[in-house]
């Protein structure tokens, strides 16, 4: 099985709490980030999405905490989907230290929504091979 996509990302002094760790909300905002960059290598852009009137939708989030992140770590963030049947797909996500100590792990449950509608598109894995140039790249 090939290695899950990765960006990486060193922890900023303005991204830390008052006891110096890193703050818990952006341990979140790793795992958006890479989930964006991993659409990019798919070769599917945020307009891409716009322009069909469709865009992608976090609908359950969950991160476990597991070590500390301060100032000046430097991390990957991973991010693999797992396609199933229906509405929803599964995202795994690792935050893990260039020591390869796991900070938190993140996993999601995500959809796409018809902008217009407000209402999840059936079978979303048929849109990502669609729009992606490396479908590879998400699994598929």
């Amino acid at each position: 099985m090939a290695e899950p996509f990765a960006v990486a990302v060193v922890v900023r002094g303005y991204e830390t709490d008052t006891q110096g760790h890193l703050n818990q909300a952006v341990y979140l905002q790793y795992a958006e980030h890479a989930r964006w960059s991993l659409l990019q290598r798919g070769g599917i852009r945020q307009t891409d999405l716009l322009d069909r009137g469709i865009g992608p939708v976090a609908l359950e989030v969950t991160v476990r905490y597991l070590r500390e992140l301060r100032a000046g770590d430097e991390v990957e963030v991973t991010c693999a989907f797992h396609w199933g049947e229906g509405k929803t797909f599964r995202i795994e996500q690792t935050i893990r230290k260039t020591d390869g100590t796991v900070a938190a792990e993140v996993s999601g449950v995500g959809g796409l929504l018809d902008l217009e509608r407000r209402r999840l598109l059936p079978n979303p894995r048929e849109y990502f091979e669609e729009l992606a140039s490396d479908p590879g790249v998400f699994g598929l």
